[in-house]
This record gives structure tokens, sequence and C-alpha cells, in this order.
């Protein structure tokens, strides 16, 4: 029995079907692209062309070209401000390393390690404000830490922590590094669930101590959790220091403890609202992250290459 041709449904083809799913696919991902595009990619595009501007946020807002950079670069505030940010790196290896030891510690469930779960992560729900005003408050002339150094017999050591750079930024290292500790643990002992329980114990009946275990074992293991520790660490340090500084010296003396992203509100808000400026040294800024971005993913791709 022969059926008729009309009677035959034609299937759609494989193809067909793709790209039916691919334009059902970028038209739901369309609005979420649109708010991006203003969220995101204005915001950036509108600060990057401010940069040429002398723009005051009301009235001015003449082109000026690479004015703006040549008198951040010129005056030799961009070194000032840069080297006081790569002072405060130094908190990054700091606090991925006690972050990574302290996850293995908790990995192993030594002795209380439920109770340093938790106490470990307290700083972190700290608010930065508060934190900055704590420290300025342990150091400041008649602080704990000056009464304390008395009481040792120490007081020629007494002195305004916070009022000398060569001072102030050891003690905001340290501060950085305590308050940072809770969340490398975290991420850190979040990237260790996925190691098998059995590599451990093979590592201990091959007589591998804790330090072994910890860098010979764990941490080739988890090379793309530490790269991604150390990225959001020091994208963190370099933009997001804003209220620990405010609170705890204000950017001084001087220019002693101020960093890029201070500056930006510096320009903005307190030197006679200099928003082109700032905008300027925001793009600096953004090109410097990026850049320091960049060579940490390839040093992680030549570390994985050689240990993975």
């Amino acid at each position: 029995m022969v059926k008729s041709s009309a009677s035959v449904v034609a299937l759609p083809r494989a193809g067909d079907m793709q790209r039916k799913r691919a334009r059902i696919a970028y038209l739901s991902l369309l609005p979420v692209l649109i708010i991006l595009l203003f969220v995101k990619a204005y915001p950036i595009l509108a600060t990057i062309y401010r940069s040429f501007t002398n723009w005051d946020g009301l009235y001015k807002n003449d082109f000026v070209g690479l004015a703006n950079y040549k008198e951040f670069f010129g005056s030799g505030l961009f070194m000032t401000l840069f080297k006081n940010n790569l002072v405060l790196l130094l908190s990054v290896p700091l606090q991925v390393v006690i972050g990574l030891v302290v996850a293995v510690l908790l990995y192993e469930q030594v002795p209380g390690w439920k109770a340093f779960r938790a106490i470990y992560y307290i700083p972190q729900i700290i608010s930065l404000v508060i934190l900055g005003y704590l420290f300025r408050s342990m150091f400041s002339l008649d602080g704990p830490v000056n009464k304390v150094l008395e009481a040792l017999g120490a007081g020629a050591s007494v002195r305004e922590w916070m009022g000398d750079g060569s001072t102030a930024l050891p003690i905001m290292v340290g501060c950085i590094t305590w308050y940072s500790i809770g969340w490398q643990t975290i991420v850190i002992l979040g990237g260790m669930s996925s190691i098998d329980p059995s590599v451990f114990e093979a590592a201990r009946l091959d007589g591998a101590n804790f330090f072994q275990r910890t860098f010979k074992v764990v941490l080739p293991m988890i090379t793309s959790v530490i790269t991604y520790c150390v990225v959001m660490a020091v994208v963190w340090t370099f933009t997001s220091l804003f209220s620990l500084i405010y609170s705890m010296t204000g950017g001084g003396p001087g220019y002693e403890t101020m960093t890029l992203d201070y500056m930006i509100y510096e320009k903005s808000f307190v030197t006679g609202s200099q928003l082109g400026m700032a905008c300027a040294i925001s793009v600096v800024l953004f090109i410097i992250v990026m850049l320091i971005t960049g060579a940490e993913m390839k040093l992680s791709d030549v570390a994985e290459k050689k240990w993975g």
C-alpha cells in the first residue's frame, strides 16, 4: 500500500533546529546584554572620554588632550602612589600562604577545627571602616600598643605609628592580611574538596610531614584555585582599599599612605572637583590591573603545565 505524498510530514533538519535554538538563546541573553552595556561598558567608555577633558562635574567639559595624563605622570605623583600600592601588595602572598596552611589544617580536622573555622572568618564579616578605626586606635599615641611598650620598659619606641609612612604602611599590610585570611581559607578549602582523600592517606603513609603535604601535594593540585585567589586579592588591593585608608590614615601624612584608588576620591571631591583628572587616574588604574592580571594568568598557565 503506497501512502500519498500529502500525508508525509516533513521533519525539520538538524541544522535548522540548531539555528533556531541559537536564536532563542541569543534573544534570551539580549536583556542581560543590554543591561551590562549600560551598567559596565558605557561608564568605562565615558570615563575614558572624560579623562581627556577638564570636566568638573558641572560646567567645564573642554577637551584638553593628554594634559591630565602629562600632569599626573610629570608631577611624580604616579610613582609615589604606585609605590604605596606595591607595598600593600605584599599582603597578597602572606594571605594566600597563611590561608593555604589554615585550609589544610581545617581539612585534616585538627583538634578544635570546627571552632577555628568560625574564628578565622570573623575578621571578614567586620566592616573595613570599623577595622580601620580599630587599628588606628590601637596604634595611636595613647593606644594599647604604646601602653604595652611603656609597661615593658621600651618607652623610647613609643610613637605615633600611623603618623609615619614607614610604620603606617607595614601596619596596613598586617591589617589587610588579617582581614583576608578567612576569605582565602574558605576559597582554598572549597578547592581542596575536589582532592581525593586517598591522596592525603598515601602522602602520610609515605612519611610526608605537614608542610610537605601542603606545598608538594595540595598546592600543585589546586593551582587554578590559587590563581583565582591571587588575582582576586591583587585586584581587591588595587581597587577596594578606600574605606580602610580613609578610616586609618586618610592617605596621610602627605601622600605616604595614599593609593591610586584613594587619589581618585581626592581629585573628585577634595581638591576642587578635578573630575577629568580623576577619570585619567581611573583609566591608568584600569590598565595597571589588566596588565597585572594578564601576567598572573600567563604565570598560572606555566605553573599548571609544570605541575599539572
